[in-house]
């Protein structure tokens, strides 16, 4: 699985994740694959949780998706992944079935979004989530909440500083989260701040 955070913190947001791939007991670390779990869209930065077949498929669809593609509040995410789950079932094959009671069809997808406007979670019946603070997704994801809220109010922590505490712990403690860790920062729109403002990959080549 992973450990992906995101963290808004004053002026910027930080998303982050892991790099580690696992097949079953088989682990695919950096030292072999260049695993990158965040991907950048328009100005805002995406990480997914799940199977490796969704990170082609979502960097494809969303890229393809030109001006349609919009990430810029909680109501935009929830209409861009409406129109994403019908891509989804016509242009990917998608299995929409998770269990036998589902209310809707599952996009299967899970993921994290960072950008200008702030940081939002995205789950399998397009459920958006728009946060003040944090969030994790994966298998380490309880670590990482747990060492966040541990640190979030230390005033000499940014953003990132947080996000690398967060997927440190998930890749210390949880056996399918490994580093390098990745990081990308984002100043707000709201602090007169538009773009990235900072890429970290941790032990990349």
């Amino acid at each position: 699985m992973t450990t992906c955070v995101v963290v808004r913190k004053g002026a910027e947001v930080a998303i982050a994740a892991d790099a580690l791939v696992t097949f079953g007991d088989t682990r695919l670390s950096r030292a072999y694959e260049r695993n990158q779990k965040v991907f950048p869209i328009g100005d805002s930065f995406i990480a997914l949780a799940g199977t490796t077949a969704h990170f082609p498929v979502m960097r494809a669809l969303l890229a393809g998706m030109g001006e349609e593609c919009r990430l810029g509040s909680r109501d935009d995410v929830f209409r861009t992944f409406l129109k994403v789950h019908e891509k989804l079932k016509s242009e990917y094959f998608i299995n929409t079935k998770e269990d036998e009671d589902d209310p809707y069809e599952s996009s299967q997808i899970v993921c994290l979004i960072a950008n200008p406007a702030g940081i939002f979670g995205v789950y399998s019946y397009r459920e958006v989530f728009s946060f003040d603070r944090f969030w994790g997704i994966g298998s380490g994801r309880n670590y990482a909440l747990g060492a966040m809220h541990a640190v979030y109010d230390k005033p000499e922590l940014d953003a990132a500083a947080i996000a690398r505490i967060g997927v440190d712990a998930g890749i210390e403690f949880d056996k399918s989260s490994a580093g390098p860790i990745e990081i990308h920062t984002v100043g707000l729109h709201e602090a007169g701040a538009t773009g990235a403002a900072a890429t970290n990959n941790d032990g990349a080549p």
